[in-house]
């Protein structure tokens, strides 16, 4: 009976397991799915500064449409900048068009100047394909607070890890 028990445990433990890795798949389908459909890297992005109040507060998620071929003087961008890892959400101010180039000004909506200083060293402008990540095209108030929670306080990041863990070790199927 005792070899029956343990072979039994073992095909809950590897069945635990296959669900564990089933959720994780299907969560990075899901997210390269969003990318291809929005032609952006990053379709969904968390708002972590206020620097765009009162459009959007701290803890917004943002959802990015990057199909369209350019943006328009008042759209609000998320770009990143070489040489800094966060996205920066700020509406885009002036707009120069060539044949081949668009060339952004953006500032947040909350700031006194333009956003010139947190562009690389001697840029003046984004460069709307090298640089834009996406246009936000809707959001929803709040709900990415949890990962501005989970991202500056270490003990709440421990804390979810740890209870996650503890629920796949007590669930049964």
């Amino acid at each position: 009976m005792l070899p029956q028990l343990s072979g039994l445990q073992l095909r809950q433990t590897l069945v635990q397991a296959l669900n564990f890795c089933l959720v994780l798949t299907t969560a990075y389908m899901f997210w390269k799915g969003l990318s291809v459909v929005t032609d952006s890297p990053s379709p969904i992005v968390v708002v972590l500064s206020g620097s765009m109040e009162p459009a959007f507060q701290r803890g917004d998620i943002l959802f990015l449409w990057n199909r369209d071929a350019r943006v328009k003087v008042g759209d609000i961008v998320v770009y990143n900048v070489k040489g800094r890892d966060i996205p920066i959400v700020h509406r885009v101010v002036r707009n120069h068009v060539s044949s081949k180039k668009q060339l952004l000004l953006t500032k947040g909506d909350n700031n006194a100047m333009d956003d010139v200083d947190l562009y690389s060293y001697k840029q003046y402008y984004l460069d709307r394909e090298q640089e834009v990540v996406g246009a936000v095209k809707g959001y929803i108030p709040i709900v990415g607070y949890v990962t501005i929670l989970l991202s500056e306080n270490l003990w709440a990041k421990y804390a979810l890890l740890g209870g996650m863990g503890l629920l796949a070790m007590v669930q049964r199927d």
